[in-house]
């Protein structure tokens, strides 16, 4: 269990500040995460990682030369946001292109991709990459869907590496696909992980047995079985992995067997002694071979083992030098040749907009309702958080509640931020989403922030939105959702219960009803559509591996959106109409 915190809600946050306090000599601080101290060289391709923390060493204790030069920082389990992800690339960006790169989860690739997108607009040459090395998260011919676990490390490695001897973008990227392409990674679980203030664990495994196949966020193995004896577990673990090797002829091979957490050094190192004598038995080389915890998931019980098939190539770029806060490889590194990072480095400046001059008074009056929503639903998902996160533990990895109360919370600030500055619905609106893409994280934060930012941007600042306004801004939400997620209507989604509540919104205020009872009326079609996901399997994000397990559930995304309608519309009853 996780003991030694604060206040619970700001664990990543107090981590940060103890880290870059205890590596300043490798790292500082900046919005979103942390940059070596140095500034890169000119001429040297950046190498951002990341995702959410609850990992280390990955993924700021691996940021120094010879490996990333920054490394964006989430709150547990949970994807950073676009904007943290733009902000740490331009701070460890010079001249030469960043490489953006994390694992294979949907929130993380969402958010990458936002921001590599909003990096390009900004004139610098941007390009985001997935790691899919994990084999039990999708069968072979299905390499795209695997989720990015330990074999993270491999891949990172090698292009960290050759963006330090050099290569231009376009070749660290493609010794990144060729890294990727090499690994294969398959973890087991002994006993689940606890997140900082919870008093049980995101998932059990029944006594005397192992969970097979297990993620990196506190999902549980996608099977169980009997615990055998050390030498039982590696012949697991290798069978595995070289059952699914690529197609190459190289039996020169990286190796990892990475502790999650919680697994006692000796106790991989009994395992690693069978490992090793497998992997000889069948005639491969190991070539500096890691046992140790170097991708950890908090402080959950078991361990993974990584495989990368070497060439020449990546041969070199694995037993180059490193010298990072938790990682050191070889002689050392080329020492830190940059510039040191001045304050003015690592600071984020942007002017406010004036709000109260892009709106009238209707508009603000919009916005004190947007406001008094946006609190209700705050109240709402805070008093929902436990079983929220009970809901998404069944397959996920139990973070859900704690995003949307960090996301509904930021977006309740700076809805009254933006009411506090005269601004009117559509501002107030984009704020909120803004925000609660920026603090929430993960899939649902940036879902949430696009749905927010393309109602406020139908509704606009000035004038009272019609009926036809409101609904015509939540389709627009919709259409974003399903542009932006990757996922559809009967993946076991968030869309899931919003696709209904946009359509009888619709119909009713075609009807002529006022969007007010529309809006009640179409929150009870989404509760009744949300409750229905219980019967689906999902199809897409963390809970995919996991779809047996989780039929019978609801789906916690859906689940949420439909407390949220119900207490807009609950919102909706209380308000008076002069200040609709």
């Amino acid at each position: 269990m996780t003991k030694l915190f604060n206040d619970p809600a700001r664990f990543t946050e107090d981590m940060l500040v103890g880290f870059l306090d205890a590596n300043a000599r490798y790292v500082t601080g900046v919005p979103g995460g942390v940059v070596r101290a140095h500034r890169t060289r000119p001429g040297k391709v950046a190498v951002v990682i990341g995702g959410g923390s609850g990992h280390y060493p990955a993924f700021c204790g691996t940021v120094g030369p010879g490996f990333a030069d920054g490394a964006v920082v989430g709150n547990i389990f949970t994807s950073p946001s676009a904007e943290e992800a733009a902000s740490v690339a331009r701070a460890a960006h010079n001249d030469a292109g960043v490489l953006l790169t994390t694992g294979n989860y949907a929130g993380d690739v969402m958010n990458f991709g936002l921001a590599v997108t909003q990096l390009r607009s900004e004139g610098i040459d941007a390009h985001y990459f997935a790691v899919t090395d994990d084999i039990a998260s999708a069968p072979r011919g299905e390499e795209a869907k695997r989720r990015g676990i330990a074999g993270d490390f491999t891949v990172f490695k090698c292009a960290s590496a050759a963006a330090e001897e050099g290569q231009d973008l376009a070749g660290v990227i493609r010794v990144a696909e060729a890294a990727n392409a090499a690994s294969r990674t398959l973890g087991v679980a002994f006993d689940g992980c606890t997140l900082p203030g919870a008093d049980h664990p995101l998932f059990t495994v029944p006594e005397g047995h192992m969970g097979l196949g297990l993620g990196i966020h506190g999902e549980p193995g996608v099977a169980d079985e009997a615990m055998p004896t050390a030498a039982g577990l590696a012949a697991t673990l290798v069978d595995g992995v070289l059952g699914d090797r690529p197609d190459a002829p190289e039996k020169r091979i990286a190796v990892i067997l990475n502790g999650l957490g919680r697994t006692k050094y000796e106790e991989l190192f009994v395992v690693w002694g069978e490992v090793s004598r497998l992997l000889r038995e069948r005639g491969y080389t190991v070539v500096d071979p890691e046992v140790g915890e170097l991708v950890t998931s908090l402080d959950m019980a078991g361990c993974s083992l990584t495989v990368m098939w070497l060439d020449e190539e990546l041969e070199r770029y694995w037993t180059a030098p490193a010298d990072t806060p938790a990682y050191k490889k070889g002689a050392a590194a080329q020492p830190q040749s940059g510039q040191l990072r001045s304050d003015q480095d690592t600071e984020t400046v942007s002017a406010a907009p004036p709000l109260n001059e892009l709106s009238d008074d209707d508009g603000r009056k919009g916005a004190r309702l947007v406001a008094r929503a946006l609190d209700s639903m705050a109240a709402a998902l805070a008093d929902a958080e436990e079983e929220l996160g009970r809901i998404d533990a069944i397959a996920g990895d139990g973070d859900h509640g704690r995003g949307m109360v960090k996301g509904s919370s930021a977006a309740r600030e700076a809805a009254a931020a933006a009411v506090a500055d005269g601004g009117g619905q559509g501002s107030v609106l984009a704020a909120a989403g803004k925000a609660w893409a920026a603090k929430a994280g993960g899939t649902s934060g940036v879902l949430w922030g696009a749905l927010l930012t393309a109602l406020g941007t139908r509704l606009g600042d000035t004038g009272r939105p019609s009926a036809a306004d409101v609904a015509a801004g939540m389709r627009d939400g919709y259409d974003a959702l399903i542009r932006l997620g990757g996922a559809a209507p009967g993946d076991k989604t968030m869309l899931d219960a919003l696709l209904p509540f946009v359509e009888e919104l619709e119909r009713r205020v075609a009807d002529g009803e006022s969007w007010q009872d529309s809006w009640r009326a179409a929150a009870e079609t989404a509760t009744e559509a949300a409750r229905a996901t219980a019967e689906l399997r999902p199809k897409v994000g963390r809970a995919r591996p996991l779809a047996e397990r989780s039929v019978g559930t609801p789906d916690a995304g859906a689940t949420s959106l439909a407390l949220c309608a119900r207490t807009v519309g609950d919102c909706l009853t209380l308000t008076t109409q002069g200040d609709n």
